[in-house]
């Protein structure tokens, strides 16, 4: 991976902060996205000194803010002409509903919306430098989803599973759609489950499920276990040129059979573009 550009979004712990150190322990050149300048800063310390590769950098962004990420697009742009790896990672688990600053339901925006737009403004430098791959960090929890087009912000009812199950349906259908898109072009999209990781998304206030929910992490594996499979994506040649499918455990595996909706896929596309402002 050597003089290879990657992009980590969500990079200050857990599967993101792992996937970090496996592809600068590889020689890549890393940019670490994070919202925290302090836990940023303290996990391009450790990551510098445990793999001794000099070639990482700090960029801030906070996924629930849509001016946010076009910031880190544009600062991104400013200081490199070239993206081999994009790795969408940064998410959250929301137990009760909130809204961003940009009016959107908050684990809709941040684990899926902010991911489109992010894509979407950097995608031509993903071209230019192909052969270039994308990695969509989903979740087993797609196969729960609906894509409810009627209510995509959950205002008529909401639940923490049911928001989080959509958004992890809409990062597949997304990177289905996507790889079509960018067929022939050299730039590859896949998107995958991580396994049962105990990561900081396990830890934020979770309402009176919080006891039950925090009993799962006693048989949960490890963020460097998590970070396996977006790792295998973003480096191994066994993947060159595999494109639009859904991994588990760095294998293949049939995902669900809304994610193979091409007429939901793209009419999600073009809500999103319409909810980011980001033209086709």
């Amino acid at each position: 991976m050597a003089g290879r550009v990657c992009m980590v979004t969500g990079a200050n712990s857990g599967i993101g902060k792992a996937t970090a150190m496996g592809l600068a322990e590889m020689g890549a050149t890393v940019i670490l996205v994070c919202r925290s300048k302090e836990k940023g800063e303290a996990a391009l310390s450790e990551i510098r000194e445990k793999s001794g590769n000099n070639s990482l950098a700090l960029m801030l962004a906070d996924m629930s803010s849509m001016l946010s990420v076009r910031q880190l697009a544009s600062e991104f742009r400013s200081k490199y002409d070239r993206l081999h790896v994009l790795v969408n990672n940064a998410g959250l688990f929301m137990f009760t509903r909130t809204t961003t600053g940009d009016r959107l339901e908050t684990t809709f925006e941040v684990d899926y919306l902010s991911h489109f737009l992010l894509t979407g403004l950097l995608i031509d430098l993903l071209k230019a430098t192909a052969p270039s791959r994308l990695v969509e960090v989903s979740s087993i929890a797609h196969y729960n989803g609906h894509i409810d087009f009627d209510d995509l912000q959950g205002e008529k009812g909401y639940g923490g599973w049911r928001a989080y199950s959509q958004a992890k349906l809409a990062q597949v259908l997304f990177t289905y759609e996507l790889a079509r898109r960018l067929k022939g072009t050299g730039v590859t999209a896949n998107c995958l489950h991580p396994g049962a990781v105990a990561t900081n998304i396990w830890s934020r206030p979770l309402g009176r499920a919080g006891f039950i929910m925090k009993l799962p992490r006693l048989f949960m594996t490890g963020p460097e276990g998590g970070a396996k499979t977006p790792v295998y994506l973003a480096s191994s040649p066994d993947v060159e040129g595999v494109s639009g499918k859904y991994f588990t455990n760095k294998k293949e595996k049939e995902s669900s059979k809304e994610s193979n909706d091409e007429q939901v896929a793209r009419r999600l596309w073009l809500v999103s573009e319409d909810l980011t402002g980001l033209p086709e």
